[in-house]
């Protein structure tokens, strides 16, 4: 088999070295457009993990990698003229060159045909190999089409003869801006010095200067991150590797660790005769590493937004911010860290809004149950709720509450547009106020042009197939071609609604409800007068797409008791080109502020239906940090929160001040309490449920078994 590789870094190197030892008889071609020791950068990083894959897959070379390898096991963070380490996390690295070296003489004795100083535009085999890089010619010779993302930050890769004993970030506070530094040692006289910033581009003589290193430059240029995503790794017999078919932020993971982990896959597939195996496989791999990427790099882009907490807890803010490591694994890898930072579980903290404090940060989130009759809530509401509440919560929210019966999404959603709806929720009320520590919050809602739909199990989101009612919407847009057209509002439809809310707010104050929420999010009514893509108003409505919803707000406010909190929910991305984002979140959040808004309630999405959002953990989380950080409005993270872990650490990393959970809720309505169990936490039973705290036979404090977290 002839195989062509273009690219003679690590991931190609190793490339040819492991199908080598597969088959000697194949012939292998590495073009490399540099001298063998013209490299970029100073040293590399694998996990353990990685150092085993090598270990299997080429002996020889891994005990000389192994050989060279520095290893520490710390983290240590300079903020603030202190240095806050945390250990038990385990790193190996070596010098980029040292590795190169390694790799081309392992190549050239298994018969690899090394040609340096050879760039190419296309080549000639029966599997060509582009492992070329970021910038790669053969990805665009050969009809791939990457995106590629562009950040704001720059970065200059330096070296420094200081050799660190920790992976090291330092966090310099100036006038101009923040400036980090990610560094660690890869010899026993040398370390790699990178310095990030999102406004500063700084000489190496300015960064001596701000530093107190003596750095060593090496083709040292300021250059932006790019982020590298192709919609697929081959094309025929040309397979992209490496950094021509993804790259992570260095903040992460090494992007020499994906390449040569890349090589170990594309030599496995190649053995089997499955080509296609090898994306298969790594794809998975490489996007969950992508996603946290992603979120460690935004947290550097934005971590001015940071440098007003203390020195502990920013640390763990930092070391947190991809998402991956948690509150828990920190205190698996360094218990003593983690209790410097918090002496017990954050989540188990009070949090006060107004007068109510509530006695977690535990909010069971609205989910909608479609099971009124004509807006009436049953005996089942008073179940599903009053058993959330029994089970620990801080706070327990109701579905959306429709203010009206046009407003409704289906023909099974509450109402609160009637007294009898008043006297039903207040039954509800007054069994979680009997019963339980819970707080008890209302959301109000209008569907707008989401409305007149099927109940959720008889078809997500359709249109009823008779019995359908008139729409209203900011603009004449429906959700889809299925979707009646709703009517474009008139100034006295705005009046119309906006008593609509005011009346229902005034019904939600009788029957008691300690909180009021009002649902801006999602694409419903308030919602679409919020994006830019449902309102195209020519009036001062579309002007200023605020306008409208901050009217409705300002007139609940007026009619809530002064006493008790209100909170709104956003979606703070619309997760489609030329929608509401993050900067237009920040923004209304500021003007909810200023209007009397106590707490944001940061969701994202379900505004139209040809969204792409980035799931993965948390994937919400960071807009509510945002709005947080930036603003100072307390926030609710909702989104893919499934665990106490999750909740320990979006609260003590200063992400969130309560966090929404809605599936788990719906596994297990206890779930608050068996997180308390879980860590030890004693929390209150109800004292019908007190003898449930033992085991009848053995008498165990079941408070203490292991929690079943929701995955």
């Amino acid at each position: 088999m002839r195989i062509a590789i273009a690219g003679g870094g690590p991931g190609g190197l190793y490339l040819s070295i492991l199908l080598k030892r597969l088959d000697p008889s194949h012939e292998v071609v590495v073009h490399e457009r540099n001298a063998p020791d013209d490299t970029f950068g100073f040293g590399v990083v694998f996990s353990d993990e990685t150092l085993a894959a090598f270990e299997a897959a080429d002996p020889e070379s891994y005990a000389q990698i192994a050989a060279s390898f520095v290893r520490w096991s710390e983290i240590d963070v300079h903020y603030r003229g202190e240095v806050v380490t945390s250990g038990g996390h385990g790193f190996s690295a070596m010098g980029r060159k040292a590795l190169l070296g390694i790799l081309q003489r392992r190549a050239t004795a298994l018969g690899v045909d090394l040609r340096f100083r050879s760039e190419v535009t296309e080549l000639d085999g029966d599997l060509v190999v582009a492992a070329d890089g970021v910038n790669s010619t053969l990805r665009a010779r050969y009809g791939f089409e990457p995106e590629l993302d562009q950040r704001r930050a720059t970065y200059a890769w330096f070296g420094t003869d200081h050799v660190f004993k920790a992976f090291t970030f330092i966090i310099a506070d100036t006038p101009q801006g923040v400036v980090q530094v990610h560094a660690y040692p890869y010899s026993d006289s040398r370390s790699t010095f990178i310095v990030e910033s999102s406004g500063l581009e700084l000489d190496k003589a300015q960064c001596e200067d701000l530093f107190g290193y003596r750095l060593i430059e090496n083709r040292t240029r300021w250059i932006n991150f790019v982020t590298v995503r192709n919609p697929v790794w081959r094309r025929e017999n040309v397979v992209l590797l490496g950094d021509a078919a993804h790259t992570a932020h260095f903040s992460i993971g090494s992007g020499t660790k994906l390449a040569m982990e890349d090589a170990i896959s594309l030599a496995w597939a190649v053995r089997e005769g499955d080509i296609d195996a090898y994306e298969a496989e790594r794809r998975p791999i490489v996007e969950s590493t992508q996603r946290a990427a992603q979120g460690s790099l935004e947290w550097f882009e934005g971590i001015g937004r940071y440098v007003h907490q203390d020195p502990r807890r920013f640390a763990f803010n930092l070391l947190t911010r991809s998402r991956r490591i948690t509150f828990g694994e920190l205190k698996l890898r360094d218990p003593e860290f983690v209790d410097s930072v918090a002496a017990a579980p954050p989540m188990f903290t009070p949090f006060r809004l107004r007068e109510l404090e509530l006695g977690n940060r535990v909010v069971v989130s609205p989910m909608d149950m479609y099971t009124s009759v004509d807006g009436t809530p049953g005996d089942f509401h008073l179940v599903h709720l009053g058993a959330r509440a029994l089970g620990g919560a801080g706070l327990v929210m109701t579905e959306m509450i429709c203010t009206s019966a046009e407003g409704r999404i289906t023909p099974g959603c509450g109402g609160l547009y009637r007294d009898e709806h008043t006297a039903a929720w207040q039954r509800i009320v007054d069994f979680v106020h009997s019963h339980s520590r819970s707080a008890i919050g209302a959301q109000l809602g209008h569907a707008g042009r989401k409305g007149s739909t099927k109940l959720m199990w008889e078809g997500d989101n359709e249109p009823l197939d008779e019995g359908n009612w008139p729409l209203i919407a900011p603009s004449p847009i429906p959700w889809d071609a299925a979707h009646q057209t709703p009517r474009a509002m008139t100034r006295a439809d705005m009046d119309d609604v906006r008593a609509q809310f005011v009346a229902a707010t005034e019904r939600a104050a009788a029957a008691g409800f300690d909180l009021l929420e009002l649902h801006m999010a999602h694409g419903y009514l308030l919602s679409s007068f919020l994006s830019p893509l449902l309102n195209v108003r020519d009036d001062e409505y579309g002007e200023d797409r605020a306008k409208f919803p901050l009217e409705v707000f300002a007139a609940c406010r007026a009619a809530w008791p002064a006493d008790k909190p209100m909170s709104v929910r956003i979606s703070a991305m619309d997760w489609a080109d030329g929608g509401f984002d993050g900067d237009a979140a920040v923004a209304l959040a500021r003007r909810l502020q200023e209007a009397g808004c106590d707490i944001a309630d940061v969701s994202t999405g379900q505004v139209v239906p040809e969204q792409q959002p980035a799931y993965g953990r948390s994937f919400q989380t960071p807009y509510a940090d945002r709005i947080r950080n930036e603003v100072g409005l307390p926030v609710i993270a909702v989104g893919a929160i499934s665990s106490y872990d999750d909740v320990n650490t979006i609260i003590l990393a200063g992400r969130a001040d309560l966090c929404a959970l809605a599936r788990p809720h719906l596994w297990d309505p206890h779930w608050t309490l068996h997180a308390a169990a879980d860590q030890g936490v004693k929390m209150e039973w109800i004292p019908q449920y007190r003898s449930g705290a033992r085991e009848p036979q053995t008498g165990k404090d079941v408070r203490r078994m292991p929690l079943r977290e929701f995955a």
